[in-house]
């Protein structure tokens, strides 16, 4: 180890890292780290891997830090006239970043996304460059009366606005002149039909639940008895048919399980190696503790070791003398559950609709 270089700790259960104690390791892995599961000591839980754990980059669980794990942290950084004080729950245009609450040198605060501000495109709340043509500090738009400048970004001058509801928000100066924005949100534009009563699929519809994001959202019925909440556009376009209940049902169909066997998964393997495979064969790998190949097979959630050999051929032929079992297993099924023809198929969805009918 080089002179000087500090050692990183050794990551193992009842380790400290601020407010969090490791607790154990999980199955999981990023970027070939341990991910630890972490208790925090206002009793919340986390998952962390090795390095952030080295690093100390995380120090809680969230309870007290605004910073969430995995965001670069600017609080007190300078950009310019902008000093960092905290991230929002607001995201860049294109999703490209966090939005940051800054205070300017003149005083006043402003948002800036985390790109303008690193990149030196932002320095200012916009005291800097040029001011906006009109003041409509104390105009009313809609339900909004506007409160201040709240600067310059994506080349839109933003105003700070109040609510009749209560709520500030910020809004481009020109959606505030076209009108395309007179609230904060609350006041969204109605239905554009009523579909109380209207069934769709399993779902019948109850009652209209919330407008949001110039769409509304309808509460629903499924025929499973569960209650939830679609999008119009979903429900008008077949969409969203059930509560969820039909796409699982046609999962485990698909599926055809068999005492905690999937047949379709069975017959897959056949015809395709899995993506995590490196050796060209299922089930066969090579073991660095012994620096031989080594064949295992899974079969009704146990897995199998069928031994370690010299010669890959070996091992791939105690594989195949290990997937008789999967051959039987098939045979057992189709044998017990033949395959249908389209024509029965279909004489049964005919026999179902005709006896919804005289219902």
């Amino acid at each position: 180890m080089a002179e000087g270089k500090e050692k990183k700790p050794k990551i193992e259960p009842g380790y400290r890292a601020g407010m969090l104690t490791v607790e154990e390791a999980t199955p999981q892995r990023k970027n070939e780290y341990t991910v630890w599961r972490c208790r925090c000591d206002c009793g919340g839980e986390i998952l962390l891997d090795t390095r952030c754990l080295q690093r100390g980059a995380v120090k809680d669980c969230g309870c007290t830090s605004k910073v969430k794990p995995g965001q670069k942290d600017l609080t007190g950084m300078r950009f310019g006239r902008l000093v960092c004080i905290e991230p929002t729950e607001l995201r860049s245009k294109g999703n490209r970043g966090t939005v940051w609450r800054c205070r300017c040198d003149c005083g006043k605060e402003c948002l800036a996304p985390i790109t303008q501000l690193t990149s030196g495109y932002k320095k200012s709340c916009g005291c800097l460059g040029h001011p906006p043509l009109k003041d409509y500090v104390g105009k009313r738009f809609g339900m909004l009366t506007v409160l201040e400048y709240a600067g310059k970004w994506d080349g839109l001058h933003r105003w700070k606005c109040l609510c009749d509801c209560g709520k500030e928000t910020i809004v481009g100066q020109s959606r505030l002149q076209s009108g395309k924005t007179k609230s904060c949100g609350c006041n969204g534009h109605p239905p554009r039909m009523d579909l109380t009563g209207c069934i769709f699929g399993k779902l019948t519809v109850i009652e209209l639940a919330e407008r949001r994001n110039y769409s509304s959202y309808w509460r629903c019925k499924c025929e499973c008895g569960n209650e939830t909440i679609v999008e119009h556009d979903n429900l008008i376009s077949g969409h969203t048919k059930s509560c969820g209940c039909l796409q699982k049902t046609q999962v485990v169909e698909n599926l055809k399980l068999m005492d905690g066997t999937s047949v379709t998964i069975l017959e897959s393997l056949r015809n395709r190696l899995i993506s995590t495979n490196t050796s060209g064969y299922n089930g066969v790998y090579r073991d660095k503790k012994n620096e031989k190949w080594a064949a295992q097979i899974t079969f009704k959630r146990k897995t199998y070791y069928l031994g370690s050999y010299d010669k890959i051929e070996d091992a791939v032929k105690a594989r195949q003398r290990g997937e008789e079992m999967y051959d039987d297993f098939l045979e057992w099924y189709y044998s017990e559950h033949p395959k249908r023809g389209k024509s029965e198929v279909e004489t049964q969805i005919m026999g179902a609709d005709s006896s919804r009918e005289q219902e």
